[in-house]
């Protein structure tokens, strides 16, 4: 415990424990929705806005921000209009913002953005400041309280949208604010697991959970649990091991959810004890 003496170690831990709780709380709904990709085309258009605000000298977590919010809600407009299908959609978002970003970087490469860019991609969770611990704390209150207090509308629209629209739910209004939160914790996660890898946390905690579970609000609670756990022993390792916290984050999440996967096979093969009722004669 005496590495978090240091004070960039202790924005570093409160930053891992909100992106840890934000990000499978938002998470859930997308993997409800098949939509867990989602994340990693949001990152590569946050990515743009990181480069525009590096090229024009604005604060980069805000010209990420916008970038993503606007290309959550044409996502959804368009995708819950039936247009264009999810996965066309993450695809066009997936290389559009990876090469927009490129080219703006390539524009301002006398200025070192194509560096600047790299803390972003892959995380750089210990150059974390007290400003971003305010702003994280800020967007992480938002997405938690959202999600929770309208999980049951949110699960609703995801597991039968015909059902909640004759019920009266705002079904696209719901989607967009989802689509909004996915934009929010995306932008939130990008310096802490980078903008790579963002959609391995949206994921795998909550794909782990599901493993141990099969209660959706249990699982939900289960993989916030769980983002937190990784989050803080990938920060950890990182610092002993002087590794990317991102991809040390993201590989400890994929041990977990072998360990859950095992847990989950030996469950199933164990035969089960007889309850009382049955062992009469």
């Amino acid at each position: 415990m005496s590495i978090f003496s240091y004070t960039f170690m202790q924005h570093a831990l409160l930053a891992a424990l909100m992106i840890g709780a934000c990000a499978p709380a938002v998470g859930s709904f997308l993997v409800q929705r098949r939509l867990s990709l989602i994340g990693d085309g949001l990152g590569h258009v946050a990515l743009a806005g990181v480069a525009v605000g590096l090229l024009t000298g604005a604060a980069p977590l805000a010209t990420a921000l916008v970038a993503a919010v606007v290309a959550a809600v044409v996502v959804e407009l368009a995708r819950s209009s039936g247009r264009t299908g999810g996965d066309a959609l993450i695809a066009l978002m997936l290389y559009g913002g990876i090469a927009a970003a490129a080219v703006l970087a390539w524009g301002n490469k006398r200025n070192s953005a194509g560096a600047s860019l790299g803390s972003y991609l892959f995380g750089s969770i210990t150059t974390t400041t007290t400003a971003d611990v305010w702003a994280f704390a800020l967007l992480t209150g938002v997405v938690l309280t959202l999600t929770l207090g309208l999980a049951a509308r949110l699960f609703a629209i995801g597991d039968d949208p015909v059902w909640a629209r004759a019920a009266g739910l705002p079904v696209r209004g719901l989607g967009v604010l989802l689509a909004v939160l996915t934009a929010l914790t995306v932008v939130v996660s990008m310096r802490v697991v980078g903008l790579l890898m963002i959609g391995a946390l949206l994921a795998i905690p909550v794909t782990t959970a599901h493993l141990l579970t099969g209660r959706f609000r249990l699982a939900m609670l289960l993989a916030i649990g769980l983002g937190m756990a990784v989050c803080v022993g990938g920060l950890v390792g990182s610092y002993y091991w002087d590794s990317p916290s991102g991809a040390t984050i993201v590989l400890l999440a994929v041990g977990m959810y072998a360990l859950a996967t095992l847990a989950a096979s030996l469950r199933r093969r164990l035969p089960l004890t007889p309850s009382h009722s049955e062992s009469q004669p």
